[in-house]
């Protein structure tokens, strides 16, 4: 009898008991959700920034490429009137100096470099 006393006692302080601890674990889910939610539409946003710089980075290499072939054509016709100009000049079949030439050489040489860009993006 004496234990069934106790337990009726004790009964309402476990049903307390039970309810505050279910309140709070269920208060913590939902402020857990809550944050969660923010971090979700905080981090589509910034993919959506990223996919549009993405987008507009693509697209200026892509002009890029296109500006870089068509200064490669208007070279080669360059070069290719200049031959054509030489062609006939007697002075364009006579020697020229090895320390002249070479200068010319690495003059032409390092501004290829300089405008290579797939060395850059190594």
């Amino acid at each position: 009898m004496d234990k069934l006393k106790l337990i009726n006692k004790l009964s309402p302080i476990f049903l307390i008991f039970v309810t505050f601890f279910a309140c709070y674990f269920a208060y913590n889910c939902w402020q857990g959700e809550k944050i969660a939610k923010e971090k979700v539409t905080a981090l589509t946003v910034q993919i959506e920034q990223l996919n549009k710089n993405i987008e507009k980075n693509n697209q200026i290499i892509a002009d890029n490429e296109l500006l870089k072939r068509e200064l490669e054509n208007q070279s080669l016709e360059r070069q290719e009137q200049i031959n054509e100009q030489l062609k006939d000049n007697d002075c364009a079949k006579q020697f020229v100096p090895m320390p002249v030439s070479a200068s010319l050489y690495n003059r032409a040489k390092s501004i290829r470099e300089s405008t290579d860009i797939s060395q850059s993006i190594k």
